[in-house]
């Protein structure tokens, strides 16, 4: 019995290298499948950030029209980490979205704007709002 004991005492001294290999493969086809999957997701979120940003200045130009008397014609770009309307401050720029342009801006019934992320998914095509068909992808 003794024998025995002491034979199980000298073999439990750690893993095998097998064993760590075993675990080092599971580990790094598990990172294999979770990397892209998260490189994927940060681009959603550039994308989300451009629809945000071309939503809230879609809305301040479509609330300028409400009250618009037909005789000046609406401004909109970035200033800094601000978004501008008629040269005021509506909210902040998100990091890495651009202001594309405003078309049609002294019409209530047909103008555009659009702005683009270099780090999103639709990089070339962006998101646009307009008075016809709301918030959408692509460029006016």
């Amino acid at each position: 019995m003794a024998r025995i004991r002491k034979s199980m005492e000298e073999k439990d001294k750690g893993f095998t290298l097998i064993e760590l290999l075993v675990v080092m493969i599971i580990i790094g086809i598990l990172a294999a499948i979770a990397i892209p999957v998260f490189l994927n997701q940060r681009k959603k979120a550039e994308d989300t950030a451009a629809k945000a940003d071309v939503s809230t200045l879609g809305k301040e130009i479509a609330t300028y029209f409400v009250d618009w008397d037909g005789t000046t014609q609406v401004t909109a770009g970035e200033n800094g980490n601000k978004w501008q309307v008629n040269g005021t401050d509506i909210g902040n720029r998100s990091k890495n979205v651009r202001f594309g342009g405003l078309t049609n801006a002294a019409d209530d019934q047909t103008w555009c704007v659009y702005v683009t992320d270099a780090k999103g998914d639709k990089a070339v095509t962006g998101y646009k709002y307009s008075a016809e068909g709301g918030l959408e992808e692509g460029t006016c």
